[in-house]
């Protein structure tokens, strides 16, 4: 008996799990359907993730159809919006040398302000009747924003990083205007000529760091 169940056990375990002798693993059985699927779910990408597209009933009068378009619009600036606030924050903690007192107070006002607009635009998208998506999974997901170079250290190597970051923003912030006119958005337009106005300035502070005279 302790020699012939163990090898009884053993076949039955064979027929049963069907085990794949290529290396490819085990096929069938409701345990290898759920290997499968977990694989699945775990290789998703975040990069396709959609925009949430449930609306919820106001009395605001722009159409339905264009709040559905401005929605999915604002979610996508809000997602560069967080983005470009913790590479500001990134740029304050770990800016080095002669100019850190200076650069780090810098970089945390710009941080404090995108902050405010990180709040107006989302707050924005909840007005329209939609769902505000600013999860730093789904902001890491959808920013058009280029990385932040985690490497760096000296002070112009940040200004010039926080410079990019800025400067890309303010583009979408002022592609972002005509986009939300053409909705027959003008308080949106208005939001964003905000942000705009304010991203030109810090990057005026930032970049004046690189332009003096010498």
């Amino acid at each position: 008996m302790r020699v012939w169940f163990p090898l009884v056990t053993l076949i039955i375990l064979k027929r049963y799990l069907k085990i794949n002798r290529s290396g490819d693993g085990i096929k069938g059985g409701s345990g290898a359907d759920y290997l499968v699927k977990k694989n699945t779910f775990m290789k998703t990408s975040p990069s396709k993730l959609a925009v949430t597209p449930k609306m919820y009933e106001t009395e605001n009068d722009i159409s339905k159809s264009s709040r559905l378009e401005l929605s999915a619009l604002l979610n996508l600036r809000l997602a560069s919006l967080v983005d470009l606030q913790t590479q500001m924050k990134q740029a304050h903690w770990n800016v080095k040398g002669p100019s850190f007192i200076g650069l780090h107070e810098l970089f945390d006002k710009v941080a404090e302000e995108v902050e405010d607009y990180v709040d107006l635009v989302a707050e924005r998208i909840v007005q329209l009747g939609g769902i505000a998506e600013g999860t730093l999974r789904v902001a890491s997901s959808r920013t058009r924003l280029p990385e932040y170079p985690l490497e760096i250290a000296e002070g112009m190597a940040h200004v010039e990083a926080v410079a990019r970051a800025l400067s890309t923003f303010g583009r979408e912030a002022r592609n972002t205007i005509d986009e939300v006119n053409a909705l027959d958005d003008a308080d949106t337009a208005d939001l964003f000529t905000e942000i705009s106005r304010g991203i030109d300035k810090w990057l005026w502070f930032v970049e004046a760091h690189s332009q003096a005279t010498k």
